[in-house]
This record gives structure tokens, sequence and C-alpha cells, in this order.
């Protein structure tokens, strides 16, 4: 399947700290504790998406810096074609991710000015028709993707992350325009069946997934009306669960464009998060197809 991808890639520090809090000392010697890579939501979910054997058309606004030489570097070998990932800002975003032996997380996302760009739909509109599904992060330059991803006549997918308000201002244009929605439970001001059937109501989305750790996830099926849970699953032991949300979204949308239902893909998109959290780095960890339903 070819499914266009848009959304931040940044370069990504992550640190082992132990345990939180942290306390301070003026230098600590974290041997084979810090490592630095290409992350960020739309390049985990490129990686994720390519492992399991699909053809990604990313799209992107990255640095003039060597950072951005080193981001379309990488993404040609993955992709066919990078040139719809424009080096266009100053400095490439960075973030810098702590994390302790619970799984437990502190991250630093630094967005230079990219909130003030905007990827034009005309630059993109070619490829995101000939694409079998659309996945558009959250992200300010989507603006005009998200609000005219509906007519070419795809499935859309969005993931929102962090959410408390039905209403929010910002992600609205995602959760109206999206068939499909993932979301995590950290921030809800109500019970999760109370604030995904509000969701619901409000956007009537095809799909909507709530993320809860390692709980599990919660799906609402809009053909059925119904709620599903699938447990969390153990593969391997956890090193940074950093990104587990993304491989969970990436997996979906795979499933999704293959026709499964959407507890098929939720079911299989759970093992495939479980193990790619045994590694450390938000775009490592994948598997592919064959794998995955091996595991299953």
């Amino acid at each position: 399947m070819k499914i266009l991808v848009s959304g931040l890639i940044n370069i990504e520090t992550n640190v082992a700290v132990g345990n939180f809090p942290v306390a301070y000392s003026p230098i600590e010697y974290a041997f084979n504790k810090v490592s630095l890579d290409i992350s960020g939501v739309a390049y985990n979910v490129i990686n994720a998406l390519t492992s399991l054997g699909n053809e990604v058309v990313p799209v992107s606004i990255i640095g003039r810096d060597p950072f951005g030489g080193l981001i379309k570097e990488r993404l040609s070998k993955i992709c066919r074609s990078t040139k719809n990932v424009i080096q266009e800002l100053d400095s490439t975003c960075t973030s810098v991710i702590m994390f302790d032996e619970q799984g437990r997380r502190k991250i630093y996302c630094d967005l230079k000015s990219i909130q003030d760009k905007i990827v034009p739909l005309k630059d993109i509109e070619d490829d995101a028709g000939e694409c079998d599904g659309i996945v558009v992060c959250n992200i300010n330059f989507n603006d005009q993707l998200i609000r005219n991803a509906r007519k070419y006549g795809k499935p859309v997918f969005t993931d929102v992350h962090v959410l408390s308000d039905v209403h929010d201002s910002y992600n609205k244009r995602f959760l109206q325009n999206a068939d499909v929605v993932f979301l995590s439970d950290e921030a809800l001001p109500c019970p999760p069946e109370e604030f995904v059937l509000a969701l619901h109501r409000e956007y009537k989305n095809k799909a909507i997934v709530l993320g809860q750790g390692e709980k599990g996830a919660l799906l609402f099926d809009g053909a059925s009306q119904k709620f599903h849970f699938v447990k969390s699953v153990y593969t391997r032991p956890v090193v940074n669960t950093v990104g587990a949300g993304d491989a969970l979204f990436s997996s979906f949308v795979h499933y999704y464009l293959k026709g499964l239902t959407p507890l098929e893909c939720l079911q299989r998109a759970v093992v495939f998060a479980s193990y790619k959290i045994g590694e450390s780095g938000g775009a490592r960890g994948f598997v592919s197809e064959e794998e995955l339903e091996s595991m299953m």
C-alpha cells in the first residue's frame, strides 16, 4: 500500500535517568545511557509503516543545517522520494527525552519556528490523490492538508496525543476531518468511555482509539457503536516507552487499510507496540508484518 505521512521529523536525544525525580549534580557519567537519533511522530510512523511493507510518501519541514541533510539522506534509503521534505527552517527541530526504569518519561520538545510554517496543498495534492491512505499529524503546517484531506476519498488518520477538551481549538480541525482518531488517556477530564463517546457525538469518526499505556487500549467502533478493550501484552522486556503510541497508531493504520475490522487492527497494534518498546528510540524496534503475524 502507498501511504502519505505528513508531520514532524526531529532529532531526538534519549537519556536513561534511573528514577524520577532526578537529583541535582553538576555532572554524571552515564555510559551507554545517552543516544541521539532521528525521530518525531512522522519519522516514527514512516519507519513503522515501512517495516510493515508499505510504500510511504513523506511530507515534512526540516532545517537547512547538517541535521536536515542527515534526515533527507536517511529518508532516501526507505522512501522513493523526499521531494516533499523541505529544508526551510534555520535549525531542525529537536527533543530531549529522559526516561526511567518504570517507563515514565519527561520530554522537552523544541519546535523552533515550525509552527509558523504551512505546507501548501498544491505542492502535495497529486501525491495525496495517489495514496491509499493519508496520515496527518497534528502539527500546524498540516492546516491546509487536514482541512482538505477528505476530498481525495481515502481514509484519513490522525493522532492528537494529549487531549482534555472535546472542543479543543487547536485540534478541532484534525478531529473533524479524520476517519480514525488516536489519543492518549493522560489528560482526560472524565472517565475514558465518557470522553470517547463525547468525541464521537461531536465528530462522528469511524474509529477512535484511546491509548492507556501499560493497561492497553480502548476502541470505539463507529460502525457497530461498540466499545472494545484490548489488554497490553508482554513480548520482551521494556526498555523505553517513547514511541509506543506512534507504533500502536502505525500498525492500526496498516491493517485498517488492508480491510481488517477495527478490533482486529487494534489487537495486532497492541502486539506491535509491545515489541517496539523493547528498544530505546522512537523510530526503532519495529517488526515486519510476517514477524508480527507469527507473534499473533
